[in-house]
């Protein structure tokens, strides 16, 4: 599969992100009553057999905890979304939830942390778009002790090509920082293409 985003293209998709970003941080920050930092996103095309090497260059065998979560829109948009957490990070999710000890557990408490990382930044892209998202539910797929590139090898990414987004979110009132990974496969790039096509010829 051979897709390419145009210069106009890739520039309306990095500021409709950049927007989206803006209101999620602002809606985290209200939520959780603190700062949240978003850096900027970088995106690219990947093809699904090069990703284990990439995602373990970048966290270089560090002991991470994953949260998958499926999206699904109009107009044939869907992907994946993959929230990465360093171990030590992921301690900071109750106090950051303001979750009462004992109450709930670490795989609990990361996947509600992930979901509303997830939906925040997702549902005000797809407001943007005029699209509607539903989501399947988070799920755990790594453990304790073990690297994320092995952990990628679990997914089903059944495409040649995916658009990768990287966003880092930092909420510094906690010292927690996570990575979120959105994933979308080559005929969803292709109908995101046509989104940002439409909104293109409106300017």
């Amino acid at each position: 599969m051979n897709i390419t985003l145009s210069e106009d293209q890739r520039d309306c998709l990095q500021e409709l992100i950049n927007v989206a970003m803006g209101q999620a941080s602002d809606k985290l920050a209200r939520y959780l009553e603190t700062f949240v930092h978003l850096d900027v996103p970088y995106i690219e095309l990947v093809g699904s057999d090069t990703l284990p090497l990439l995602f373990a260059q970048k966290y270089n065998g560090s002991s991470v905890s994953v949260v998958s979560q499926g999206f699904y829109g109009n107009d044939g948009i869907r992907g994946e979304s993959l929230l990465v957490y360093r171990r030590d990070n992921a301690k900071e999710v109750a106090s950051l939830l303001g979750y009462e000890p004992e109450e709930a557990n670490e795989n609990e408490q990361l996947a509600d942390i992930s979901s509303i990382l997830t939906t925040t930044f997702l549902n005000g892209l797809a407001e943007l778009i005029s699209n509607q998202m539903s989501y399947s539910a988070p799920r755990l797929i790594s453990s304790l002790n073990t690297s994320l590139d092995s952990h990628l090898e679990q997914l089903s990414f059944n495409w040649e090509l995916a658009l990768k987004v990287d966003i880092s979110y930092q909420v510094t009132d906690y010292s927690f920082n996570c990575d979120m990974i959105l994933l979308i496969p080559g005929e969803a790039i292709q109908n995101i293409q046509s989104v940002l096509d439409r909104i293109l010829e409106e300017y």
